[in-house]
């Protein structure tokens, strides 16, 4: 047994615990609000071929640092040219080290490379959990730009403890996640 602790889970139970039970007005470290899991989720084209669909497996691989399971049909569904057992997506789950060190690299990595970028939203699903999508996984720097043949999008989603919004958006601030600021309108002046 390997006695590592991820960074970003060495932070939050040295400094994010102690710093919302003073804020907050927590009776106990273990009213604090704590991360769960992280779910990372993509479709795949019904047209894709076997090869696509093993390079978008592969590639989530790489990003979560686990093997996806892939999503597959129930029933025929014509209008979408679905047939019965056709693999539609693949999704992963992650807990633990595996859930810490994927949020360290998508808020100190991933994110920060993303073209003119100014934050992400601050809205949660009204459970304390957060949805984030992005349009291209090649923000990630484990993926090799030259072997895609075909981008995808990722909808991440973060699940925590928290009861309300607040307290998960403020969990998820502590940890770095760089919300965007209100736009607030400029205040008006006088002169004509």
């Amino acid at each position: 047994m390997s006695s590592y602790t991820p960074v970003l889970k060495k932070l939050y139970y040295e400094q994010i615990i102690p710093e919302l039970v003073k804020a907050r007005g927590y009776k106990n470290k273990h009213q604090v609000p704590k991360l769960v899991k992280i779910n990372l989720n993509t479709g795949i084209d019904a047209e894709a071929d076997k090869n696509q669909i093993a390079d978008i497996a592969r590639d989530m691989g790489t990003i979560a640092g686990q093997k996806p399971v892939l999503s597959r049909t129930r029933k025929a569904i014509s209008n979408f040219k679905l047939k019965p057992n056709q693999v539609t997506g693949c999704h992963v789950t992650l807990r633990g080290t595996a859930m810490w060190e994927f949020l360290y690299r998508l808020l100190s990595v991933a994110l920060p490379t993303i073209r003119d970028f100014r934050g992400v939203s601050p809205k949660l699903d009204g459970q304390g959990n957060y949805n984030l999508g992005i349009t291209d996984f090649t923000i990630f720097p484990e993926i090799t730009v030259e072997n895609v043949k075909k981008t995808m999008g990722l909808d991440i989603t973060i699940v925590t403890t928290a009861d309300t919004d607040e307290e998960g958006r403020e969990l998820l601030r502590q940890l770095g996640m760089p919300f965007r600021r209100s736009e607030t309108a400029a205040p008006k002046s006088n002169a004509a």
